[in-house]
């Protein structure tokens, strides 16, 4: 899968949930994890994060959404129940996205709100624990822009392998990268 992600919370109630979302995040191959506004500590979480993720990810603690800083090209996904959200089933994920959460018992701050580029919801009938919105939103990424069989019209595996991957041909920014590679050639 091309790109990466980050994820991480705004604020926090339990450390544990907060543990076991950066559990997951470590599983499913984000690249960094952060929170905002959030006294977290390694011990805190270790109660539900057993792969010690923050050891293993890379960790950013930002003391406020203004502070919040991430990659060039990185885009800001909020992940919130607001009624203008994106249903997430219907949202495609930027190859290069950092997802954040609002603490258990509250919500995205409008500081944060306005920082995303987008915001998008799980359509539950009420809020999912935050570890486990988290997870959802990791495993949508992964289905969505991973390489898999496609679904049978049955119920059931796939009954049909997965196309082998065709490579294309070089692409060259400059006239001068592609100069170069011609050179290279065998007459």
């Amino acid at each position: 899968m091309r790109g990466y992600f980050g994820i991480g919370i705004e604020g926090i109630n339990k450390q544990a949930n907060l543990g076991s979302l950066f559990r997951s995040a470590h599983a499913f191959g984000a690249s960094f994890v952060f929170t905002v506004a959030a006294d977290y500590t390694r011990r805190g979480g270790a109660v539900a994060d057993t792969s010690d993720a923050i050891a293993r990810v890379p960790f950013y603690d930002f003391p406020d959404a203004a502070s919040l800083t991430l990659p060039q090209g990185c885009r800001l996904v909020g992940i919130e129940l607001v009624d203008e959200a994106i249903d997430l089933p219907s949202f495609r994920h930027p190859p290069q996205a950092a997802y954040v959460l609002g603490r258990e018992r509250g919500a995205l701050t409008p500081e944060m709100l306005v920082r995303c580029e987008f915001v998008v919801k799980i359509p539950t009938r009420f809020c999912v624990n935050l570890a486990i919105a988290g997870a959802i939103v990791m495993y949508d990424r992964l289905v969505s822009l991973g390489r898999f069989a496609p679904r049978p019209v049955r119920a059931g595996g796939p009954t049909e392998g997965l196309a082998e991957h065709v490579h294309g041909r070089p692409v060259f920014r400059t006239p001068e990268r592609m100069a170069l590679f011609q050179s290279d050639l065998p007459e």
